[in-house]
């Protein structure tokens, strides 16, 4: 093949600018995806809590549903108050005291009887249907499983006993074993160390919003399960995947033939 002189003389000259401009570029590899082999799990994607509700609504027909969203919400300003302030009691703790204020702050009179009723309410959970299938197809992929959740370690055990979901999870990461309450970073690391895997190895099934972004700001792939269908927090950050159920999990961590 012949070049006119013309053609050598227009190469001549692209060719410094060329190399200019290679050498300032950064070249950048796309990264293979990385394969999921572990799964941290909150608790609720798994236990249905619907049921406390209906035990405030017993004990206070009419109101509890009001009753059970005032206590969740001081149930979380508590976590995160007592993380902040680092002041950490154990979320059975900061469970009963948040049923305390809620039901002071609604002007219900909580008598003994009915505050142990609530909160053994939370050692009677149970799993959502579509969460023992599941878990076992997940289980026979070959994923390693454990809760990653704020429970403590009796609450998860009860739950899972309740739901006979022995021998699907190993230890439990309770937050109290590092003394801070997600969305800390602290938390989520508990993953990393217990599977002794790379967070990009490791799924994290959420139910809050706010834990799915947590997740996700940690560098979890992050599978927030939605099931009551709320809109996400405005926190400058989204789950990768979203499913109102744990039977679309498996795809997400799988692929597509799951």
């Amino acid at each position: 093949m012949t070049l006119h002189r013309r053609s050598l003389l227009r190469l001549a000259t692209a060719a410094p600018v060329a190399a200019t401009l290679l050498a300032s570029t950064p070249v950048v590899h796309a990264a293979p995806p990385r394969r999921i082999r572990a799964i941290a799990f909150d608790a609720f994607p798994v236990f249905d809590p619907r049921p406390i509700t209906a035990v405030a609504e017993r004990l206070f027909p009419g109101r509890g549903a009001e009753l059970g969203q005032a206590w969740r919400t001081r149930q979380f300003e508590y976590a995160w108050l007592r993380t902040l302030m680092n002041r950490y009691q154990d979320f059975w703790r900061v469970t009963e005291e948040a049923l305390v204020h809620a039901a002071r702050s609604l002007k219900l009179e909580l008598s003994p009887g009915g505050r142990a009723q609530l909160m053994q309410a939370y050692l009677d959970i149970k799993a959502w249907p579509d969460a023992l299938p599941t878990l076992r197809i997940l289980k026979e992929a070959g994923l390693r499983m454990a809760f990653l959740s704020n429970f403590t370690a009796a609450m998860l055990d009860a739950g899972v006993r309740n739901s006979g979901l022995e021998g699907l999870f190993e230890p439990h990461l309770s937050t109290d074993r590092i003394g801070a309450y997600k969305p800390d970073p602290r938390a989520y690391r508990m993953a990393v160390d217990a599977f002794g895997l790379d967070r990009e190895q490791i799924a994290f099934a959420a139910f809050g919003g706010w834990d799915a972004v947590g997740a996700r700001s940690f560098g979890f792939p992050t599978f927030w399960v939605n099931r009551l269908q709320v809109p996400l927090d405005e926190l400058g950050l989204a789950p990768d995947a979203t499913g109102s159920g744990l039977a679309e999990l498996p795809r997400f961590v799988l692929g597509p033939a799951a």
